[in-house]
């Protein structure tokens, strides 16, 4: 998918006592419902207290790379950007993200807990500033799935009882593990396994056995897309998505919770910014991540909020009115057979095996 810029609109310039100056601010995220329940739980309050106008781009899903790029032509663009852990930990490592002390750049929990402890284990690397629980799984068509909906993850890999297109996303992260899961690796095994060469050969010949019947996305809004339209049977996508068009669209999709993979998302602070431009992302970053914004943007997805202090405040869909606890991921009835992603293994591991899976596309 393309990436776009959506202009939002500055609700009033900054008058509030210690706002910034007015000035525009370019923050990076996943596009659809995602970054609209970003918009309406941070975005659009910022700009209304500050004045500032906030252009965002939906270019998440190639920031490493554009960062890179950005800091070799010495032109960094980006003010924020939204990425999951493991590329914050590479980009950290690369010196590309700035390192943020989370007790003196991050506000405390309401009663004075320090983000340190209110972020927890979530603050997996010195440049993440945790948003989201969230979880890869995979939505399908009850039309079409016949009398016997999937209730295991392998569905996916059988053709004889689903037959029909499902989508998976166009990189290696997750599709190897669920590969090697459904060809018999135990799971507390996946990563020792997918370390070497005959695992990562393993994978790729079980993604095989579907490769001619799988439409590869990009973008975490193309699965939803698909499946409302008919075109796949059943594919992955984040679970927030598919809240979206199960909840929001009333299409005919259901939730494939088995083998979900946890993940976090969350934001990073470009450096080499100019000292202004730091400050006004810190200044963002104070105010999106705080308790109740955190709280805030659950009403409008699914996504479980990064700080313990947040989690008592999720309450109703801001439009739908219904509660929104039982479609997080974290639900105990949702968790019952989780995968948990293994953010070092693919901080490591995830640029040989990316040109791997890229040739094994290719052929």
């Amino acid at each position: 998918m393309k990436p776009t810029k959506t202009l939002l609109t500055v609700a009033a310039l900054a008058t509030a006592a210690g706002a910034v100056s007015a000035q525009e601010m370019t923050i990076v995220s996943w596009g659809g419902a995602y970054s609209k329940s970003q918009l309406k739980a941070y975005h659009e309050p910022y700009s209304e207290k500050t004045g500032v106008t906030i252009l965002n781009d939906d270019s998440s899903a190639e920031a490493v790379a554009k960062l890179r790029a950005m800091n070799e032509a010495g032109n960094i663009t980006w003010d924020v950007v939204d990425v999951v852990a493991a590329d914050a930990i590479r980009l950290c490592d690369e010196g590309l993200a700035l390192e943020i002390d989370p007790d003196t750049m991050l506000a405390p929990a309401p009663d004075g807990t320090p983000a340190s402890e209110d972020f927890g284990d979530l603050l997996v690397s010195d440049c993440f500033i945790p948003q989201i629980v969230y979880s890869t799984t995979f939505g399908y068509r009850t039309d079409l799935v016949g009398d016997t909906p999937p209730t295991d993850v392998c569905a996916v890999f059988d053709l004889e009882t689903y037959p029909g297109k499902r989508s998976l996303e166009k990189r290696p992260i997750n599709n190897m593990e669920w590969a090697l899961i459904c060809d018999g690796v135990a799971k507390d095994d996946v990563y020792d396994v997918l370390a070497t060469e005959e695992g990562q050969n393993q994978a790729l010949a079980k993604l095989d056995t579907i490769k001619d019947s799988v439409v590869w996305w990009s973008a975490g809004a193309d699965t939803p897309q698909l499946l409302a339209d008919g075109e796949v049977i059943m594919g992955s996508t984040y679970n927030g998505r598919l809240f979206s068009v199960i909840e929001e669209q009333n299409q005919p999709v259901a939730m494939l919770w088995d083998a979900q993979v946890f993940d976090l998302d969350g934001w990073i602070i470009p450096a080499g910014l100019s000292e202004e431009r730091q400050q006004q992302a810190l200044d963002y970053i104070m105010f999106a991540t705080d308790t109740q914004r955190l709280a805030d943007q659950a009403k409008y997805i699914s996504y479980g909020p990064a700080r313990a202090s947040s989690a008592p405040l999720v309450g109703q869909h801001a439009d739908l009115g219904i509660d929104m606890a039982p479609h997080m991921p974290t639900d105990p009835n949702n968790a019952k057979n989780t995968f948990l992603y293994n953010y070092e293994f693919w901080a490591d591991y995830r640029d040989d095996i990316d040109a791997k899976f890229q040739a094994w596309l290719a052929q």
